[in-house]
């Protein structure tokens, strides 16, 4: 290859590399906020028919929702007066059998969360609002909920703050 088509080559191989940076799959539109506060989402789920109180879920939720927010964008948490406020509460986190046997018994079991949020964007109009997310995780019925719970929750929390996130700052 002649010396000058490498060049070439190397230019354009350069400048799409480059060009890549402007995108950016992890961090959000955030505009001119500086600050977040994530208010503590009460668990409100026995509210809902077949739903089960599970201690602590409210807690861990709101942690992971925070945590979420600040590795994913520059944004400050904050616990008042926040430029961005979410908010919300647990609404259901119920477990009920997907798929049988043939001896017509449970084989599978999924355990579902779902949050109603409202997201509050004081340095942008028209982003506010109130959104249901929900998500499931499958595990073995001859399995007891407490075993898998802290997978369940980790890969739960996961989706869910993703899709929180996605609703309230990526600007696609």
């Amino acid at each position: 290859m002649q010396r000058g088509a490498k060049a070439v080559l190397l230019v354009i191989f350069v400048s799409l590399y480059s060009g890549c940076g402007i995108y950016n799959f992890t961090g959000g539109d955030v505009g001119t906020a500086q600050t977040f506060q994530v208010n503590f989402f009460q668990n409100y789920a026995t509210q809902s028919p077949g739903s089960i109180f599970h201690p602590g879920l409210d807690r861990d939720f709101t942690q992971s929702l925070q945590e979420t927010l600040a590795n994913q964008t520059s944004l400050s948490l904050v616990g008042s007066g926040g430029d961005l406020i979410y908010e919300g509460e647990i609404v259901e986190y119920r477990v009920q059998p997907m798929s049988a046997t043939a001896q017509q018994t449970a084989a599978q079991n999924r355990l579902t969360m779902s949050v109603n949020v409202r997201f509050f964007n004081s340095t942008k109009e028209d982003s506010d609002f109130e959104q249901r997310f929900s998500f499931f995780f499958d595990f073995p019925a001859n399995s007891q909920l407490a075993s898998v719970q802290d997978e369940a929750h980790e890969e739960i929390f996961e989706r869910l703050n993703q899709d929180i996130f996605n609703a309230s700052l990526a600007d696609w």
